[in-house]
């Protein structure tokens, strides 16, 4: 939505009400935790989270681009648009279907020689959760334990992964022993997923 298109007169009246004035900040709400990231990307680690209902301010947005850059309790970094809500003209809409969101570029910090580290490759694309509230689930703490100690090899998807998202069948699952849900780490975190729908049921952040 963040192209710039040639628009034609009569769509313009229709759709001037999602258009942002250049000097308004952006207020969102987070539909569901997520996760605040270094930089625009799952690759990029975890330095944060937004949690369920909190209002972040959005800075700007990469055109072309679901990645923006976000500030939150004195976090700042960059957050999936997909799973924020603002309300403009009296319309509640998601931060990604917004036109007119001020660009933003991202810059790398400069890498010390010799330290440089090969970024993860991006293997697919997470599925998008169904309209339907995500599971419920508050997992017991051998659970996490478990997880912690028996880490598997790391798997990147474009999107950010929140609970309710489905996992690619390229994906592997790994068991918990007397344990219903099966776990994997993608994007950098653990995931519990329900196995039969690959459905994402808890995030570890």
């Amino acid at each position: 939505m963040r192209f710039r298109n040639t628009i034609f007169v009569a769509a313009l009246a229709s759709t001037a009400a999602l258009s942002i004035p250049a000097s308004a900040a952006i207020v969102a709400s987070a539909t569901t935790p997520l996760n605040i990231r270094s930089g625009p990307g799952p690759q990029y680690s975890v330095i944060g989270a937004i949690p369920d209902r909190g209002r972040a301010t959005i800075t700007g947005c990469i055109e072309g681009s679901l990645w923006c850059s976000a500030s939150y309790n004195g976090i700042q970094g960059w957050v999936y648009s997909q799973y924020l809500m603002a309300t403009l003209s009296g319309r509640s809409l998601a931060v990604a279907e917004m036109r007119d969101v001020p660009p933003v570029t991202y810059r790398a910090p400069v890498e010390a020689v010799g330290s440089a580290v090969a970024a993860p490759v991006v293997t697919g694309t997470l599925i998008e959760p169904p309209a339907a509230a995500p599971l419920s689930l508050v997992p017991p703490p051998a659970v996490q334990s478990y997880i912690a100690s028996h880490p598997t090899s790391p798997v990147y998807l474009n999107g950010e992964v929140v609970a309710g998202v489905g996992l690619p069948e390229t994906v592997p699952l790994s068991g918990v022993p007397g344990y219903d849900y099966e776990y994997a780490y993608v994007n950098s975190v653990p995931v519990l997923v329900e196995p039969s729908t690959r459905q994402v049921v808890y995030v570890y952040r």
